[in-house]
């Protein structure tokens, strides 16, 4: 009976799998160091290594608010602890990728795992308000860290070296670097969702008493997602710091968090295609628009209330349709 009901719970969500759009975004992500080297727009590489980056953190909040219900507005805090783990190492002259890699994902695991325990305890409206408390809570002891730049932030003398390799301060080699942690992080959470384990998380969105009585621990699956969405967060910390050689409170901001529940409702929520294409519609968008005006949010805006009133569902859902019109 719980098999079966599992199965149910997996056709009657979000369509899993749309392999020629995946394919087609990876592809594109693979073939732009060629065209910038072509085109001499050199600047391309690091617009779309952020592209990347942000995408990892989106991936790991689809996951958790597309996937599981779970709408969280302090994501960032797990960003940004993977930065200033990053950041602090480097202000200690550790900076080996074998070390530093580590200690991001842990220390976002380890803050997930800590406030997920709390969380994880309310619902709703009430779960995103002390998400937002205790990502805002990060930001606060980041920007009193006086030793460590306090509210001006933290320059990184250089990027990681790997086994003793300066192997990422080679750009184009650090832009496949990213781009091999955002497929590994699409196919990561691809396989994550096809599982037991996910059609339960899956099931705890529908209907967490329903799951309950068929003798799962709803609370434990949940935690266990939201601890794997926060290790995810800080890889991609980790990864920003070494792209920007920087790292600041503003990584963990709510109005981080606020950016990356755009992303992810801008491409579509629970299809994980639609992170990655959030993220790069809304980088590549304000990277357009900042060239006009500085007040770019301002024409940013209405566009996102067009998107939302005119391609519910998000980008991939409005793609499908315009595909399907096409072919008919």
């Amino acid at each position: 009976m719980a098999t079966a009901t599992l199965a149910r719970v997996e056709k009657s969500g979000r369509p899993l799998a749309r392999k020629p759009v995946a394919l087609g975004l990876f592809l594109i992500f693979a073939l732009l160091p060629l065209f910038a080297a072509i085109s001499g727009k050199g600047y391309l590489l690091s617009l779309f290594e952020r592209v990347m980056i942000f995408s990892i953190a989106a991936l790991s909040l689809d996951l958790l608010a597309g996937y599981g219900g779970l709408i969280s507005f302090g994501h960032a805090a797990f960003m940004g602890l993977g930065a200033y783990a990053v950041g602090i190492l480097s202000a200690h002259g550790v900076q080996e990728t074998l070390l530093s890699l580590p200690a991001a994902i842990l220390a976002a695991a380890l803050f997930a795992l800590l406030t997920g325990c709390v969380c994880l305890r309310t619902k709703g409206v009430y779960f995103i308000m002390i998400t937002l408390a205790f990502g805002q809570m990060a930001f606060f002891t980041a920007s009193s860290l006086a030793p460590y730049g306090g509210d001006d932030g933290l320059t990184i003398a250089a990027r990681n070296t790997l086994a003793g390799f300066a192997l990422l301060r080679n750009e184009q080699l650090f832009y496949y670097v990213v781009l091999g942690c955002v497929l590994g992080t699409y196919l990561f959470c691809r396989m994550l969702i096809g599982t037991r384990f996910g059609r339960v998380f899956q099931g705890a969105r529908e209907n967490a008493v329903r799951m309950e009585t068929m003798g799962f621990d709803v609370y434990r699956f949940q935690l266990i997602a939201y601890v794997i969405a926060g290790s995810i967060g800080g890889l991609s910390g980790f990864l920003l710091a070494n792209a920007t050689e920087f790292v600041s409170p503003a990584y963990m901001s709510w109005q981080r968090s606020g950016d990356l529940i755009i992303m992810v409702v801008l491409g579509g929520l629970g299809t994980l295609n639609g992170a990655i294409m959030g993220a790069a519609a809304y980088l590549l968008l304000e990277e357009w628009l900042s060239g006009f005006t500085e007040d770019w949010k301002v024409i940013f805006g209405p566009l996102l209330v067009l998107a939302v009133l005119y391609a519910r569902g998000g980008l991939v859902h409005a793609g499908d349709a315009l595909f399907r019109r096409l072919r008919s």
